[in-house]
């Protein structure tokens, strides 16, 4: 048996390394949640959107996008407030003028009829409303290989 000067023999030495492995989980777990409910932080009401085969991924350079969703039943929603379609314009003013850019992105139900769609674009462009984005889903490639 060896004498040590620490008063600690050489079986009793403490270990120095971290175990880095349950911080590994933890930070996959945290990133599998985070690309879940990402998602799901995009402003607006849910509605069934339209898909287009030439859609471009919508990049927003806006921190907080204006979205207008137009539901199946033709009911308006500013972000995910209920707004009479003849009250829209008056709603989105205010909104517009204290924001540096006057877009607003328009997320309509596949079965919208066109003529209700329309209405609000019209009820837009009656507002000096003009820069107006589409949001639709990108067609899959599976699902446009399927119709081919």
């Amino acid at each position: 048996m060896g004498f040590s000067l620490s008063g600690q023999d050489e079986d009793d030495a403490v270990l120095a390394d971290i175990n880095v492995t349950p911080m590994v989980d933890v930070m996959l777990v945290l990133l599998i949640i985070f690309m879940v409910t990402a998602p799901m932080l995009h402003p607006g009401i849910q509605v069934d959107l339209p898909e287009a085969a030439s859609a471009e991924t919508m990049k927003m350079a806006i921190d907080d996008p204006l979205v207008l969703s137009i539901k199946a039943d033709g009911l308006v929603y500013v972000r995910d407030e209920p707004v009479h379609p003849s009250q829209l314009v008056e709603r989105l003013l205010p909104i517009l003028s204290r924001r540096d850019d006057r877009q607003v992105f328009l997320k309509a139900d596949t079965a919208l009829p066109y003529g209700q769609f329309i209405a609000v674009v019209d009820a837009l462009h009656q507002g000096d409303i003009r820069e107006i984005g589409l949001v639709t889903e990108p067609v899959d490639r599976a699902t446009r290989r399927g119709r081919r």
